[in-house]
């Protein structure tokens, strides 16, 4: 039958009713196959379970690395949308502090700057005011694309510092206005407002560096080049970078550490319900014309593993598929720990065979993976999957049902089932 797959094991099952949420529901219980295999010695096979565990919950909970905060490529799907949210919200709010404040500063110029030198910087404020609008456009209209949201924070500090050499250049014919206009504060307001971003640490690097060029500059036109002044200012320049480089990476750190704690499952690692609509939201904004599908999985018998090798063992069980998830769901796709033994995955693009393939190739490496309880058995686990796919306008509880539909179909079928429309 077009989008069922199942197997009939030789495996003893039956059904436990318990209630759940206030409505009699099924938790299926059984299906297990154990193989004695050499136990090791109780104490060292326990030392081995628990720094396996301890390292598990290290990475469950996301502790900071340079590798998780020096660039965005090992950051995941739903934390880029999450850093994406606070880009926008500190974007919008500093443009609109710079537009409030550019007429008084236009003001300023009239006074300080030489006369010749106001026709360039006024066509420079104008173009400043309008790339900030457009800042302020792009960041609010991000949801869901986080390029455009470190666009708009690229402008953000471009405007300025882009501004800045041209007054520079504005005031080649004038020695000694530099300093009197103090425009030489502009690199070091950039820079100290790295610390306000979650900026990656090669971001900010990127701006940093540029930042020092345009510090060059300024002191080759003015002649401060190998000076005693002008390395100084290098120098302080140089300093607060290396601050704001700090800050970042405790700023990102700290933000994945408490982003992983608030949406993530501590078991598994994997997304929590909460988290999953609020990605998904974002994803189907983006979406386009792309294909999705939405994979709902119900481990068989679960509470049988429970009952008779422990939580502990069921607890690893549950890790285990996780593990399995992680490695079949792509980058951009979605893996979340529904409630109890339910997980979830959601695939950005596939088409309905793509996602029936996956689906499958889920089920038949659960069936072979092994886990190993207190006295080095091995016991295995399988899993029933029901496979519906997203429909212009819908939304994730409405997919989740339909899948939950064919999920319950896989269960009354024989279980260890993919059942997809």
């Amino acid at each position: 039958m077009p989008g069922l797959s199942c197997l009939n094991p030789l495996r003893v099952h039956f059904t436990v009713f318990l209630p759940m949420n206030k409505k009699a529901s099924s938790v299926h219980a059984g299906a297990m196959s154990v193989a004695d295999s050499s136990p090791a010695p109780q104490a060292n096979a326990q030392t081995l379970l628990s720094q396996a565990g301890t390292l598990h919950s290290l990475k469950a909970i996301g502790v900071s690395s340079i590798a998780d905060t020096l660039c965005g490529r090992h950051h995941s799907k739903d934390f880029s949308y999450a850093r994406g949210d606070y880009l926008r919200g500190r974007v919008t709010v500093i443009a609109i502090l710079f537009l409030v404040l550019l007429p008084f500063w236009a003001v300023l110029d009239f006074f300080l700057l030489p006369d010749d030198t106001r026709s360039y910087t006024l066509v420079g404020r104008i173009f400043m005011m309008a790339g900030l609008v457009l800042a302020v456009f792009l960041a609010r209209g991000s949801a869901g694309r986080f390029n455009r949201a470190r666009v708009s924070a690229g402008l953000l500090f471009f405007l300025p510092a882009a501004f800045y050499v041209l007054v520079l250049f504005a005031l080649t014919r004038h020695p000694g206005t530099h300093d009197l206009v103090g425009y030489s504060f502009i690199p070091y307001m950039l820079v100290v407002m790295l610390s306000l971003f979650p900026f990656t640490l090669i971001e900010s690097g990127v701006v940093g560096a540029v930042l020092l060029l345009a510090q060059g500059a300024s002191q080759y036109l003015t002649g401060n080049w190998f000076t005693a002044a002008g390395l100084q200012e290098s120098w302080l320049l140089f300093a607060l970078l290396t601050i704001a480089l700090t800050s970042n990476y405790f700023h990102l750190g700290l933000l994945l550490r408490l982003y992983r704690e608030a949406t993530h499952d501590p078991l598994t690692g994997l997304l929590n319900r909460g988290a999953l609509a609020h990605s998904l939201d974002q994803a189907l904004q983006a979406r386009g014309d792309k294909q999705m599908a939405l994979l709902m999985m119900d481990l068989d018998h679960f509470k049988r593993i429970n009952d008779q090798y422990g939580h502990p063992v069921g607890d690893r069980v549950l890790a285990e598929f996780a593990r399995l998830l992680r490695q079949v769901a792509g980058k951009n796709d979605f893996a979340a720990r529904y409630g109890g033994e339910e997980f979830v995955v959601v695939l950005t693009q596939a088409t309905r065979a793509q996602a029936l393939e996956t689906a499958e190739r889920i089920r038949a490496q659960a069936e072979i993976t092994p886990v190993t309880d207190h006295h080095g058995r091995t016991l295995n686990f399988t899993v029933s999957i029901g496979v519906a796919m997203f429909r212009p306008g819908e939304t994730l509880e409405i997919v989740a049902r339909r899948a939950d539909e064919r999920l319950y179909e896989a269960k009354k079928l024989s279980r260890n089932c993919v059942v997809g429309a």
